[in-house]
């Protein structure tokens, strides 16, 4: 069992989220780079769509983008729950790979997706409502993916574990997550903001419409590999923090070491049972 399950104050839980990123940067990166590249692929062909085809194919092109959304929604799903259970694998010491992380939430990322689509709506409403309710519906629902990829449960016991998972430590998780935000943006900034300059530089004068190809397709290459080197942090930190509210709460770590001894006997305890 690994000594990490314990409680940990949000320094060490810092410090572990590096360190799994850093030791499993290629499990990590692997696990974003495949579902996002289908993204890239559909953004590319509609850089081809929008070349080919005069202003009369609007609609096409509407319809593309709205393709790409749906796409994009799939494949965050994905990349978040292959993510979590790896997270998991690596967090308790268990062997795992790219292909066995997908392979653990086939069947379940349409109900991923729907999960994401109604907590978004939810904490979407709730910044719409002078933006503090929106905060206190985000750090509410912080830990609804881990819950929902590793309990199988749906939306509503989804949202309503984690309120009751991340109870008493809300402030504990803002701070976290505002410090992986901050993270995220000056990653994205300090890598991408170069090619928004080169494509100002040299399209200059230029309508937009009437952009070079390169300058269209230099863009959605720039968000593909910040995607995949920024999205698996924040959701490694609250996978994380996931099991160190139930260490808090639950007693985990003991329930996985009786297991564990369990295991021994011929059971081997699965991440959503224990």
């Amino acid at each position: 069992m690994t000594t990490a399950l314990r409680p940990m104050s949000a320094g060490e839980l810092l410090d572990r989220s590096f360190f799994l990123y850093r030791k499993h940067f290629l499990l990590f990166v692997g696990i974003a780079a495949l579902p996002h590249a289908v993204t890239l692929a559909f953004q590319l062909g509609g850089v081809v769509l929008r070349s080919k085809m005069a202003a009369g194919f609007l609609g096409w092109t509407l319809m593309w983008s709205l393709a790409t959304m749906v796409c994009y929604l799939a494949v965050a799903a994905a990349s978040q729950g292959a993510t979590v259970m790896a997270v998991s694998n690596v967090h308790l010491d268990r062997p795992t790979s790219v292909a066995e992380s997908f392979a653990s939430i086939k069947g379940r990322i349409f109900y991923l997706s729907l999960i994401m689509i109604g907590v978004g709506i939810g904490i979407s409403v709730g910044f719409i409502l002078l933006i503090v309710p929106g905060i206190i519906l985000a750090l509410m629902w912080a830990l609804t993916i881990p819950v929902a990829v590793l309990e199988d449960k749906g939306l509503r016991d989804s949202v309503s574990r984690s309120a009751e998972l991340t109870k008493g430590s809300r402030g504990r998780i803002f701070v976290i997550g505002v410090l992986f935000l901050i993270l995220i943006y000056t990653i994205f900034v300090l890598w991408e903001m170069p090619i928004f300059i080169l494509i100002g530089v040299f399209t200059r004068g230029h309508n937009p419409a009437e952009f070079p190809v390169w300058s269209q397709i230099a863009f959605p290459i720039g968000s593909f590999l910040t995607q995949c080197l920024v999205s698996p942090l924040l959701t490694i930190a609250l996978s994380l923090v996931y099991y160190d509210q139930r260490v808090r709460k639950e007693g985990f770590d003991l329930e996985l070491m009786m297991s564990t001894l369990d295991g021994a006997q011929g059971q081997t305890p699965t991440p959503a049972s224990v």
